[in-house]
């Protein structure tokens, strides 16, 4: 069950590991290679953009090296405080080798159309975060680490369906990544036009907003007894 960007804006410069990012306070502390340098102005330094940017996106996109070269593997995740939690096979070598990772969730709200080509944009809210990851051996964290990956895709999960079993721990890979060092980028605005575009009014601008909704719930093919809904379910739409 647990198995499962876009933004030209961003900018990295070449940066060593960061190693300890400081203490967690309400604001965002960037690094180097974590300073927003391209739209600076749509950066967020409130941790509480970073939080409610990762709570509001389903799935993240984890960066890492594998033999020399660069990987990208989209993955559901959890969060916990200050804790983003990831999970896989323990047969996957990414996961096994991983170290120093970025990972990036990105949420799309609109397309922006403006006058002019070069103006089109998006309105969206995304979240980097840097750091190396730590592999969950206490049996309690990873327990808990589950339930927050389970509760964050499908909430009111944990409670109702069978928990994982020995066999089902054994195979899951269980990878923490402290949230110390992470940038949040949000635009929530009109285009952005030329003054004498804007003045010219010969070609229509705005956003045309994207909304996720969720259907109407599908019983699985195989349901031997025609069982309720859950209202966990429900209360998803």
């Amino acid at each position: 069950m647990w198995h499962f960007g876009i933004l030209p804006d961003w900018h990295f410069d070449d940066a060593t590991r960061a190693g300890d990012a400081g203490d967690v306070t309400s604001q965002l502390s960037p690094t180097e290679r974590s300073t927003v340098r391209r739209g600076a102005h749509r950066a967020r330094t409130d941790r509480a953009d970073l939080h409610a940017t990762l709570d509001a996106g389903l799935v993240c996109h984890l960066a890492l090296v594998v033999d020399g070269a660069p990987r990208v593997l989209p993955t559901g995740y959890g969060r916990r405080d200050d804790t983003l939690y990831l999970h896989g096979s323990t047969g996957a070598r990414s996961l096994r080798e991983a170290d120093e990772v970025c990972v990036s969730v990105t949420l799309v709200d609109g397309v922006v159309y403006s006058r002019a080509m070069m103006h089109h944009s998006m309105n969206y809210r995304s979240a980097v975060i840097h750091g190396r990851v730590r592999r969950v051996e206490d049996p309690d964290e990873r327990w808990e680490a589950l339930r927050a990956i389970t509760e964050h895709l499908a909430p009111g999960s944990w409670d109702y369906a069978r928990h994982p079993n020995r066999k089902e721990l054994a195979a899951t890979t269980v990878l923490a990544l402290d949230l110390g060092e992470a940038s949040v980028k949000i635009r929530n605005a009109d285009p952005g036009d030329d003054p004498e575009d804007v003045e010219a009014n010969e070609v229509w601008a705005g956003v045309l907003p994207l909304h996720r909704t969720w259907g109407e719930p599908v019983p699985a093919s195989d349901l031997v007894a025609e069982l309720p809904v859950p209202e966990h379910v429900l209360r998803r739409r």
